[in-house]
């Protein structure tokens, strides 16, 4: 089990123990946590969990993205976030004005994690990218990078726009559909949206899991009539 959780933790740099570690009582105990425990994954999307008040379904992406977007702001506002340098450093063919954004907000990347170097008229030299991304394709990742500063273009207008910049890098570190997930995988997602601010919705407003009640579930089928 704690090699599941660790490939689990392996998506974001998340604990690899913990509450989701532990053998899963019955949900309708006092202690049991909010969203409750899983009981399954349905077509790759969805996580369903039981709770002493009911049903729980959880969109696995909106989820896991919202938690990855507070870490990474999170870390933005305090120590800054790291970074991890590529042992080899990987050549990037972008246009020339790609290039020169990058050469020119060099600085302002470097506070993502990124380190690029000018490489030539349309090319980029990735030296190092977010920690908590070193697993994701780097070249994905500064390519999407690249269309912000393009879309933004001033350090300021960067600055102003940091969130979406954040929430572009979250998404592409986010839990996958169709990605099959354990039950001590899925339960490690419910605790940390338990402990991750705002995380009843996605970085776009959208909700990233419902509540059935027993009551509600009684309505559909009639019971009690």
């Amino acid at each position: 089990m704690r090699d599941t959780l660790a490939g689990y933790a392996a998506l974001y740099g998340g604990p690899s123990s913990g509450p989701a570690s532990a053998p899963i009582p019955a949900a309708n105990e006092a202690e049991a946590p909010p969203l409750g425990y899983a009981l399954a994954q349905l077509h790759g999307i969805f996580v369903l969990a039981e709770n002493a008040q009911g049903l729980i379904l959880v969109d696995m992406h909106a989820a896991h993205e919202r938690i990855t977007y507070e870490r990474l702001k999170a870390a933005r506002d305090g120590e800054g976030i790291r970074s991890q340098p590529l042992l080899v450093p990987l050549s990037l063919a972008v246009s020339e004005r790609e290039a020169d954004l990058a050469e020119q907000h060099a600085d302002t990347l470097a506070g993502y994690g990124f380190e690029l170097r000018r490489a030539g008229p349309q090319a980029l030299s990735v030296r190092s990218v977010p920690t908590l991304l070193a697993d994701l394709d780097p070249k994905a990742l500064v390519l999407d990078v690249l269309s912000d500063l393009r879309e933004h273009g001033s350090s300021r207008k960067l600055e102003e726009a940091r969130n979406e910049l954040l929430s572009t890098l979250a998404c592409h570190t986010s839990v996958r559909a169709n990605r099959r997930l354990s039950l001590p995988e899925m339960n490690a997602l419910l605790r940390d949206m338990e402990s991750t601010e705002r995380s009843g919705q996605c970085n776009h407003g959208r909700p990233t899991w419902v509540q059935l009640t027993k009551a509600e579930l009684d309505r559909l089928f009639l019971r009690g009539r």
